[in-house]
């Protein structure tokens, strides 16, 4: 579905994370409905490198750009030679920012805080520089444990991710004051869909337990499952936000939900549903009791204490997609992802 009626024909595209899972859904965004723009990809692609937890340190993998046609280029924001290189080739008319490290159960406090702010401010410097227009990624996890429904202006991180993107939006927000150019900060809840197989443990439940039932195995979930409360958004809702927030009078901090929390039971019994499995679910104890999120839901229709605009108002955003309705959506790309890569 195209977003935006305006013609993008001769505008330069910059997608950092471009071969990650909302990067890569941009990508082909713009391949599909606006063919005469000019599309670059950003991405620092898989090593194999891991953090100090396990993960690995780059989900980009070139699987999930199979078929693009645009540019494709393989480096890390954090090197600055790079970016001043970028920015003698290219003359960018946007940036889409959707390179972190987005680990949220990361350890290392310097390099999240250098990739994922200090980063931005160099991107950040070069937007404006080239008068392009920067909507970039921030997260529900600048919210931490602060009530729901969660609104913009209230904010408690509770991890070095959390205060990486808060930190992000209070520098967006004081060069919007003077900046010429439309800055937009997209405040992600809880985002599943196609392109997120290869962040492997980090991706979303929707297809892990997905790939559970569709080998057979009896979904686990925690003890009260059916009262641990997410907002769930599905993949076009979020690229939906994105293109709405080309907008040149859109700058601001938003939150991109559905403003209606669902529990992760919910989410199985959907899911069984759907593939046509009847497996007993079982419960084990939650082990994440005391520093673990209860209900998540945000607040997509009224202003928070920092007088920003609703994602509504400001963006012309409403999400499109229910739980169910996503989740049907995304149910041919799960079996696909169980034949090819996991089976």
């Amino acid at each position: 579905m195209r977003y935006i009626d305006n013609e993008l024909k001769n505008k330069t595209i910059l997608i950092t994370g471009g071969a990650g899972f909302i990067g890569s859904n941009l990508a082909f965004y713009f391949q599909e409905n606006h063919p005469d723009a000019k599309v670059v990809v950003l991405d620092s692609f898989r090593s194999g490198e891991t953090l100090s937890n396990g993960n690995l340190k780059s989900f980009g993998h070139f699987k999930n750009l199979i078929g693009f046609s645009g540019e494709v280029i393989s480096g890390d924001i954090n090197d600055k030679k790079l970016l001043a290189k970028l920015e003698a080739d290219y003359d960018f008319d946007y940036i889409f920012h959707e390179a972190a490290i987005s680990d949220t159960t990361a350890l290392e406090q310097d390099l999240m805080v250098k990739t994922n702010l200090n980063a931005y401010k160099d991107l950040l410097d070069m937007a404006l520089r080239q008068n392009a227009n920067m909507i970039y990624a921030s997260s529900g996890a600048t919210y931490g444990d602060a009530a729901s429904p969660q609104t913009v202006g209230v904010e408690a991180p509770q991890n070095v991710y959390g205060f990486s993107k808060l930190m992000m939006d209070h520098l967006s927000r004081d060069v919007m004051k003077t900046a010429d150019i439309s800055i937009v900060g997209l405040r992600y809840f809880n985002v599943y869909g196609p392109r997120e197989y290869f962040k492997d443990k980090t991706s979303s439940m929707v297809i892990q337990f997905g790939h559970q039932l569709l080998s057979g195995k009896n979904p686990k979930l925690f003890e009260g499952s059916d009262k641990i409360l997410r907002d769930f958004i599905y993949i076009e809702d979020i690229i939906q936000a994105n293109i709405k927030a080309m907008h040149p009078k859109a700058s601001g901090i938003y939150n991109v939900g559905t403003g209606n929390a669902r529990s992760f039971q919910s989410m199985v019994d959907i899911l069984q549903k759907e593939l046509g499995t009847d497996f007993a679910c079982e419960y084990i104890p939650n082990p994440f009791i005391g520093r673990y999120q209860f209900y998540t839901e945000a607040n997509i229709t009224s202003a928070g204490k920092d007088g920003s605009l609703s994602t509504t108002d400001g963006l012309g955003y409403a999400p499109r997609f229910s739980f169910e309705e996503g989740i049907k959506a995304y149910i041919p790309e799960i079996k696909r992802m169980y034949e090819e890569e996991v089976k």
